[in-house]
């Protein structure tokens, strides 16, 4: 199992980021090439540990260890192999997913544990370049036809799947290109949109029917595709921001994180030369702490903002995992990514209590007070109210739900009280031949989870349809709490 002593004789290491003040002049990805020989140390670190447990902390349930001595070894086409018996796109859970396998690694419990993410992603880029990543089209066609609905990672995972297993699949996206919130949603510093554009390539050869620009529920009605179908996949993501209901938030200069970023993706896709929203010389003030927030921070650094400032409700996390997180959960702890790297304030423990006009209907402050917990409870801290300045507001604090109410009313489906479409533990909602998959009815989550989603949701389509199925079911519906 991969070098026998590579765990006490090879440090950790990662790649470097290219200098702040030249990434900071495109658009490309923030990392350095990683040479084949480094990749292989760091898989020759991965233990003969008996119990894999980053196999728990991947919902996909990643061939880790496997694929690990395979590259140590240096047999990357079968580590490709490998890779892909159990993940669709390692080329986008290698650059957008938090590695929740990396914190389970049994080295991690005393060590720094092995970069599995980086493994991962340069064993995927090397199968690309070498030209292993083959389309794999059914030998036969089953006759049946399947809509999905909406062209994210879970989408794109259920429509591969089913394409696959030799079912007629017609993708829907109600914008203008394929690939959801991995095209207009996730920064082209994080993943170049080639690596989403080689792996379209790939399923349309294998068959799957891409039809963007087409909203469902308006463009065509729910009775529509129900005729045209034998069964239907929602993958239409969690993609209703959560608002801020202070005073002032009316106020222009404000505006949710979805609408910021795919503006933003459009210069890089040539539709326009300047942003529509543009961060250039003005104060940012970016509410919310977690990746999308980041990806407001760095985009905004593109732009040449004269100073981005992030919120954050909660404390700043310990740099060590606390003890309430114990080993192999993902713990709450304290992360520097490329974009915070690249400047910008982070300030933790602080509400937002209004927004202040600038006398002509735009916002030029914002007004904010520290909070701490109390009994459970959190409290303004009194006397710590001040005032920043903030000509551009950008709102990540989550997301609530699907954008889904207009076809949820046409199929009659049932929405839970956190905003999402019900469903059993096999996908199913209760309208015969309708399934959910990813954050649909999930709730907002992890691109590893949509895509893992998307897969087991195609297998029970394919039970569905055939009575049976030979797909991977990675996950049932109803352990997604419990493995989260």
């Amino acid at each position: 199992m991969a070098d026998p002593k590579g765990f006490l004789t090879t440090a950790r290491e990662t790649p470097t980021r290219r200098p702040v003040d030249v990434r900071l002049m495109d658009w490309r990805e923030v990392y350095e090439p990683f040479p084949s020989e480094h990749v292989q140390k760091q898989a020759g670190r991965c233990m003969d540990c008996g119990i894999p447990f980053c196999h728990n902390g991947c919902p996909l349930g990643n061939l880790i260890p496997e694929w690990n001595d395979l590259v140590w070894r240096d047999d990357w086409r079968a580590a490709s192999e490998r890779l892909h018996a159990t993940n669709n796109f390692p080329e986008f859970t290698g650059r957008l997913c938090p590695a929740p396998c990396e914190t389970s690694c049994v080295l991690g419990i005393n060590a720094d544990p092995v970069t599995i993410k980086q493994v991962e992603v340069s064993i995927i880029d090397r199968a690309w370049d070498s030209g292993w990543v083959q389309p794999q089209p059914p030998s036969r066609l089953s006759g049946r036809t399947v809509a999905v609905v909406g062209s994210g990672p879970a989408g794109l995972a259920a429509a591969q799947q089913l394409a696959r297993a030799g079912h007629t699949v017609a993708v829907f996206e109600r914008a203008d290109r394929i690939g959801g919130l991995l095209r207009y949603g996730i920064p082209e510093f994080k993943m170049e949109k080639k690596h989403l554009d080689l792996r379209l390539a790939q399923m349309e050869t294998e068959g799957v029917k891409f039809r963007p620009g087409v909203d469902i529920g308006t463009d065509i009605t729910a009775d529509d595709l129900r005729r045209r179908y034998d069964a239907i996949v929602l993958a239409v993501g969690s993609t209703i921001g959560r608002e801020l209901d202070v005073p002032g938030r009316e106020l222009a200069g404000i505006h949710q994180a979805m609408e910021f970023l795919p503006l933003a993706n459009r210069i890089q896709e040539g539709d326009r030369d300047v942003p529509v929203i543009d961060a250039g010389g003005r104060h940012v003030v970016i509410i919310g702490g977690g990746d999308t927030g980041a990806d407001c921070l760095g985009t905004s650094h593109r732009h040449g903002a004269a100073s981005v400032t992030q919120l954050e409700i909660l404390a700043q996390p310990p740099e060590a995992r606390p003890a309430g997180q114990p080993w192999p959960t993902y713990p709450m702890v304290y992360r520097v990514s490329s974009a915070h790297e690249e400047g910008g304030e982070r300030v933790f423990s602080v509400s937002t209590k209004r927004f202040v006009d600038d006398g002509q209907g735009r916002v030029r402050a914002l007004v904010l007070s520290e909070v701490e917990w109390v009994n459970g409870s959190l409290v303004e801290v009194e006397g710590s109210e001040r005032e920043i300045p903030a000509d551009l507001v950008l709102l990540a604090m989550g997301f609530t739900g699907p954008e889904a109410q207009s076809l949820a009313d046409q199929l009659a489906l049932d929405i839970d009280a956190r905003g999402t479409i019900v469903r059993d533990d096999h996908y199913a909602t209760s309208v015969d031949g309708v399934f959910v998959a990813g954050d649909a009815g999930r709730g907002q989550s992890l691109i590893v989870w949509a895509i893992a989603e998307g897969r087991s949701a195609a297998a029970a389509v394919d039970r569905y349809l055939t009575g049976e199925t030979n797909l991977p079911a990675p996950i049932l519906a109803s352990a997604r709490q419990l493995l989260a």
